[in-house]
């Protein structure tokens, strides 16, 4: 691993980095009566697209964005061009993790069949309104009577499982807005968030925009790396990353394979396993440190296996670092789909060995934005502390002491940051590792113990109590 690349200048970044940024703070007051300044953030897109096949039609959609006169066609030209430049930034991003790890490039992107969602194509359009009326208004105007305006169309686009993609992105963030309304009252803006989710809405609501990746389906053994929790408030997924070795003798392929639930707030911690563990069995295989062997199951073209129990089996034992030594620096990534070209989409499986923590303890190794430091080779690498979930034993007191670092490659806020996912310790001389997925399949430690316990009981309560509403 080339960490050294990891702190060279990506040509371009800035600039690109800049014109969305500008674009973003144009949203924050809105389009309706744009102020000079404003013209300049729109101006800077035009730019930044110039000699591109959008600049023709990116440049008209500012000069009438800055006038306010931008139609529905205006903004999309806009937003598509927010959307290329943030992938353009994607691509070098992992052109130089491909650098630095030197595995194989990934195959080029190939796109399922049509979904058909142009059927519901007033749907569609009210949707692209409601998102429109959005940009005009500006972060700062909206009120409790403008976001609601997205409930009717996500209600009817819920039930066409076509459309439910958008339905939900839709949904999530009118819920996101009207928790900050009024607008005018805010003293934060989440400027770079915002503008990412009505960028990606309102090209979803383009005919053709949602058609899923290519499917196939794949046999061979999954050799697991290790599992990253996302938790909100009322759901929780887990999504385990793996090296896949195809029964065929082809490529070994980087692989997720990702399981969702709904939860109440009350469940935290290890209980989360308690809602997750029933749905995949891979969650036990990674608990157990086995590897799975599978045959048929569905892989898109993006690398995300639809998990069927039915189509796996456990194997044989299988020590993630093992994985990662032998398996993972020829194991190739797959593509990913236009749409989801963002920064903050790159996840890549890394194994960091022979560093040094900065400072003589743990609380010394931790820098000022709170996470630890590993010196890899003379090289800063800051290691995503937020990231590390609470439902497994790994901690970064852990991680500050470990010898050898199994994480995701990520970037955030203009570097790239590690976030662990198992660590190797050493204890009276023998290696030792520590999982953030460890108590996937059950744990004897006291404190996972008891929020299992307590878990079971908020989930017993909560289903008799629904049993009880349903009955009446």
């Amino acid at each position: 691993m080339r960490a050294d690349l990891l702190l060279d200048a990506v040509e371009g970044l800035d600039e690109a980095l800049a014109a969305v940024d500008g674009f973003d703070a144009v949203l924050v007051g809105g389009l309706l009566r744009p102020r000079p300044a404003q013209a300049g953030g729109l101006s800077g897109l035009a730019d930044a697209v110039a000699g591109t096949p959008l600049a023709s039609r990116v440049a008209e959609a500012a000069e009438k964005a800055s006038s306010g006169g931008g139609d529905e066609g205006h903004f999309v030209a806009l937003a598509a061009a927010r959307t290329a430049l943030l992938g353009s930034v994607h691509d070098a991003l992992v052109a130089r993790v491909d650098e630095v790890t030197g595995r194989p490039v990934a195959d080029p992107w190939a796109a399922g069949p049509d979904s058909g969602e142009e059927r519901a194509g007033n749907l569609l359009v009210a949707a692209r309104g409601w998102l429109c009326d959005l940009a005009r208004t500006g972060w700062q105007g909206i009120d409790h009577e403008l976001v609601g305006g997205a409930a009717p169309v996500v209600s009817a686009m819920l039930p066409d499982p076509a459309l439910r993609r958008l339905a939900t992105l839709l949904d999530g963030f009118a819920a996101e807005l009207a928790a900050c309304c009024p607008g005018a009252s805010l003293d934060r803006v989440p400027v770079r968030r915002w503008a990412d989710l009505w960028a990606r809405a309102l090209l979803l609501t383009l005919p053709g925009a949602a058609s899923g990746p290519a499917v196939r389906e794949v046999g061979g053994r999954l050799l697991p790396l290790g599992v990253d929790v996302q938790e909100h408030a009322t759901a929780v997924q887990a999504q385990v990353h793996a090296v896949l070795d195809p029964a065929d003798g082809g490529v070994s392929r980087l692989v997720r394979a990702s399981v969702s639930a709904p939860k109440p707030d009350t469940v935290v911690g290890a209980g989360l396993w308690q809602v997750l563990r029933p749905h995949m069995s891979l969650l036990a295989a990674v608990g157990e440190g086995r590897a799975v062997d599978i045959d048929a199951m569905p892989l898109t073209a993006e690398g995300d296996l639809l998990w069927d129990d039915s189509r796996a089996r456990a194997g044989e034992p299988a020590d993630v670092f093992t994985t990662a030594r032998v398996a993972l620096p020829a194991a190739a990534a797959f593509a990913v789909s236009p749409l989801d070209r963002h920064p903050v989409r790159i996840a890549v499986p890394v194994l960091v060995e022979g560093y040094g923590v900065e400072g003589d303890g743990v609380e010394d190794a931790r820098d000022v934005a709170g996470g630890v430091v590993l010196d890899v080779a003379g090289c800063r690498l800051r290691v995503d502390a937020d990231r590390v979930p609470a439902a497994g034993p790994l901690t970064p007191q852990a991680v500050a002491s470990s010898g050898a670092c199994l994480g995701l490659l990520r970037w955030d806020a203009g570097e790239f940051l590690l976030q662990p996912l198992a660590v190797e310790r050493t204890v009276r001389k023998k290696p030792v590792a520590v999982h953030a997925g460890a108590w996937a399949s059950g744990t004897s430690d006291k404190a996972g113990a008891r929020a299992e316990k307590a878990a079971t009981d908020a989930v017993a309560v909560l289903r008799e109590r629904a049993g009880k509403l349903l009955r009446k």
